[in-house]
């Protein structure tokens, strides 16, 4: 299976994610984040195999990694190196052959659908290529939606729509519909949409890499800003302008993974 194959299902699943998240989540919150160790992921000896034309193919063989929490990390390799792979595990959206992938103290490779789902609702928030925004609603609406599996207010809402908005420079924007808006603009709606629920991690797998470079570099000094205010950001791109911006480079190839930080 090629990356982008890879990268097209896991836009397909986050699509679904607010029709499946009402069906598999309850509202409550999770545990206090406070009490969650400072290492954000643990991945120890993980593995990815999955059947193709009658072939096992090994999209990952053994990675141990650990991120903490606050890093900007970026993931390079060639296609069908694992990335699109890696991100799919490190967001609950799929599961190890083997091995273990840690979020605080969770296990996600041992944890149950319905915490897997809660997981996706509270904790992680994605940012994909294709934007995936709803072309009838706006940009208010399209922000909103990440909402709705979590049982809150009217008021409050609102008042994380507008903040979310505010953050990517968007707050007079919020009535566009995404036709009306600019790439790099859509891309930041999308962003707003991710960080609206407040989550620990911020997964984007190639964000950029539907834009020209002046939208690149806006999408960029949104990302970045995140990070300087302590959101973890971990992002797949093949562009090595964005991964020079990263604080921490990592490299997949053939399943397996190196640090390559200057």
């Amino acid at each position: 299976m090629s990356d982008q194959t890879r990268t097209t299902a896991t836009e397909q699943s986050t699509a679904t994610t607010g029709e499946n998240l009402m069906t598999m989540i309850d509202t409550e919150p999770l545990p206090d984040r406070d009490a969650v160790p400072a290492a954000l992921y643990r991945l120890q000896g993980v593995t990815r195999t999955y059947t193709q034309k009658g072939r096992v193919v090994k999209a990952l063989a053994g990675v141990d990694l650990t991120i903490d929490a606050g890093e900007f990390v970026t993931i390079q390799g060639p296609t069908g190196g694992g990335k699109s792979t890696l991100l799919q595990l490190l967001g609950a959206l799929d599961r190890p052959s083997t091995g273990a992938v840690h979020l605080g103290d969770i296990d996600l490779a041992r944890a149950g659908n319905r915490e897997l789902g809660r997981i996706r609702a509270h904790e992680i928030g994605f940012v994909f290529q294709g934007f995936n925004l709803i072309p009838t609603l706006t940009a208010h609406e399209n922000v909103d939606m990440a909402l709705e599996p979590l049982g809150l207010g009217a008021a409050e809402r609102r008042a994380r729509v507008g903040e979310a908005l505010a953050r990517v420079g968007l707050a007079e924007r919020a009535d566009h519909r995404p036709g009306e808006l600019s790439g790099g603009q859509q891309q930041r709606v999308a962003i707003a949409r991710a960080i609206v629920k407040r989550p620990r991690v911020l997964l984007a797998d190639e964000p950029t890499g539907n834009l020209d470079e002046s939208m690149r570099d806006e999408i960029l000094a949104v990302l970045q800003a995140l990070g300087e205010e302590g959101l973890t950001l971990i992002v797949v791109t093949h562009d090595s302008a964005v991964a020079r911006r990263a604080r921490r480079r990592l490299r997949l190839d053939k399943g397996t993974g190196r640090d390559i930080t200057r």
